[in-house]
């Protein structure tokens, strides 16, 4: 989408802009979801949705200009966190706690292979006719068979989830602040990389090779780096991995200005395992300090902080772009990074804390990056023995963000 925005002559800012509607329809999705599924249910929602989807898609074969593009990407963030929420919540609802981790990682690992695989589907059309387009459209359309002709029973309608900023913000604000910034830093470079890779000289298959790397390096380090997280203070590990990122843009950007084309797609692969994989300890950090009654709302709250960071991330990225040309996208996300480790930094020095007492839990915010609000909120309704090990669980369907 934003390689077909640019080729419609959208400038890099407007192509920022229509990232950020993306997020803010997210966002507002994510608080709609399990209304609109108490209302109609999980197959008649899913059903729904989709059939919305593949018309919005096609839709954007005939989008010309700013506004239209606005339009539809806005409510495409809307239908897709409903999307997410009726899939993340059927889930999590049916699994019982002797496979649901098992059943939870099988579906990361179907979504993560998803969208390392998806971006390389360029080479199958030009992006300036409409056959790519339509292919997604038929795809969306075709995933409405096996939820319409399931013989399943529908889980229990959803519950809603309180969004508690300022008491979190209280208790774990390394956890508030971390989500906040991942939305900020990967919100525009998931959405602008194709542009980015254009700008610098690289092929429109070579320019989606680099999402596909950003992917393939968060699938690689999720596991390690949640297996380092639990033998200690977790805010070491983000403040690592923000620096990390901050020093991986910096080679970003000394490979794009020497033309390092190798370079610049094995430096993608570690900056996504860097930064995509922030926020997965964010959330862990967080759970390790609630009390397990509120881990629901902590699971939301952290969510609608990245959400926001995901709104707003894109305009940043774009006017650093249109101010200091294509690698003004990484010297933004290099500050931003650096920033957090700092904060984290001064964190530590300011409370020690005991290393963790909890597993980690493979969390990733979005792909279009996904509430599961609706799921953590079905956790509620388990006994208290159970509630803090099947609300964790339920949290491991946030996936990872791909607003573009």
């Amino acid at each position: 989408m934003p390689l077909r925005m640019q080729a419609e002559g959208l400038s890099v800012t407007a192509i920022g802009i229509v990232a950020a509607t993306y997020g803010l329809g997210f966002s507002t999705g994510c608080f709609i979801a399990p209304a609109f599924i108490r209302h109609v249910g999980y197959i008649r929602a899913f059903a729904s949705l989709a059939a919305m989807v593949a018309v919005i898609v096609l839709g954007m074969t005939q989008a010309h200009t700013t506004l239209a593009w606005l339009i539809l990407r806005g409510l495409m963030g809307v239908m897709l966190a409903c999307i997410f929420t009726v899939t993340d919540g059927w889930i999590s609802a049916r699994a019982t706690s002797s496979h649901r981790g098992r059943i939870l990682s099988l579906y990361m690992i179907c979504t993560k292979v998803a969208l390392m695989l998806s971006p390389l589907g360029i080479s199958f059309g030009d992006i300036r006719t409409d056959g790519l387009f339509m292919a997604v459209s038929a795809i969306l359309s075709l995933s409405l068979l096996p939820i319409a002709a399931t013989t399943t029973k529908e889980p229990p309608a959803p519950q809603g989830v309180k969004i508690e900023v300022r008491n979190l913000f209280a208790v774990a604000p390394s956890a508030i602040v971390g989500s906040f910034v991942v939305g900020l830093v990967n919100g525009p470079v998931i959405a602008i990389t194709p542009v980015f890779g254009v700008s610098i000289g690289l092929s429109q298959e070579q320019a989606a090779a680099l999402l596909f790397a950003l992917q393939a390096g968060s699938l690689v380090m999720q596991w390690p780096l949640g297996w380092l997280s639990d033998r200690a203070d977790r805010r070491y590990l983000i403040a690592g991995l923000a620096g990390g990122a901050s020093l991986i843009s910096l080679l970003i950007l000394i490979a794009s200005a020497q033309g390092a084309h190798q370079t610049i797609l094995w430096s993608f692969a570690a900056w996504g395992g860097l930064s995509l994989c922030i926020y997965s300890v964010c959330v862990a950090h967080a759970c390790d300090i609630v009390d397990p009654g509120r881990i629901v709302s902590t699971i939301g709250t952290l969510l609608f902080a990245w959400a926001v960071g995901v709104t707003i991330g894109p305009l940043f990225g774009a006017a650093a772009m249109e101010m200091l040309g294509p690698q003004g996208l990484f010297i933004y996300a290099a500050l931003a990074s650096f920033g957090l480790a700092l904060f984290i930094i001064l964190r530590i020095v300011q409370v020690q804390r005991p290393p963790s007492k909890t597993g980690f839990v493979n969390i990733s915010p979005t792909s279009s990056a996904s509430p599961a609000v609706a799921a953590l909120a079905e956790a509620t309704t388990s006994t208290a023995e159970e509630s803090a090990t099947d609300q964790k669980a339920a949290s491991a369907v946030i996936r990872e963000e791909t607003p573009s």
